[in-house]
């Protein structure tokens, strides 16, 4: 079906919409931080940088945790069924691409969506933990404040967590990067809540 007739339908809904922009911010932030923090080591800009990348990792949990949520009571196009996509998953590894699109999440990138939601949560819990060791902050703190044992423990997960994260973060830029070279427009969707679709799609996505 040619890109002409298809037309605008709103599909992720503003809370979803939010909740994705929030995260994304979150890590964007989560990563300058770090960095700049261990360039700026021993000054008096490191404490303020770890500050701001432990108020930053607060602001990522908490999205992170209703993104979760969301997924679970929210509309169809946030439900976490929305991203489970067995079958589509299964020829990709056959090398056989979706012809078409649907509403929603696409039903081949939701197994990297899925894997980063993972790794995300992993950095969550890796990135409190070694918040009450290392800083003594954070709910954590009753428990693990002064426990450098387990500062290890937390922090290659957390670090291996970081680098998939950032692989993660290119592939999607590329991946949008590919769509609109293909005249495709998705890369509004988070910021519309519209995508572009065909009459028989919007009909499924209504009912």
């Amino acid at each position: 079906m040619s890109a002409t007739k298809l037309s605008p339908h709103r599909v992720y809904d503003p809370l979803l919409r939010t909740l994705h922009w929030t995260i994304a911010l979150s890590v964007v932030t989560l990563v300058a931080t770090s960095q700049l923090a261990d360039a700026f080591e021993h000054s008096a800009a490191e404490t303020t940088l770890w500050n701001a990348h432990l108020v930053t990792g607060y602001v990522f949990v908490a999205a992170l945790l209703a993104r979760l949520l969301w997924g679970a009571v929210g509309p169809a196009s946030a439900r976490w069924s929305d991203l489970w996509h067995p079958a589509a998953w299964r020829d990709l590894f056959r090398l056989h691409l979706p012809v078409s699109h649907r509403a929603g999440h696409d039903p081949v990138a939701s197994l990297g969506y899925l894997f980063a939601y993972l790794v995300m949560a992993v950095m969550a819990v890796t990135g409190i933990g070694l918040a009450a060791i290392e800083f003594e902050a954070g709910p954590l703190v009753p428990w693990l404040a002064g426990a450098k044992g387990f500062e290890d423990l937390l922090e290659e997960p957390h670090e291996a967590g970081f680098a998939l994260l950032l692989a993660f973060i290119g592939l999607h830029l590329a991946a949008l990067a590919f769509h609109h070279w293909r005249g495709e427009r998705v890369a509004q969707s988070m910021i519309t809540g519209k995508q572009y679709l065909d009459p028989e799609q919007a009909i499924r996505h209504d009912h």
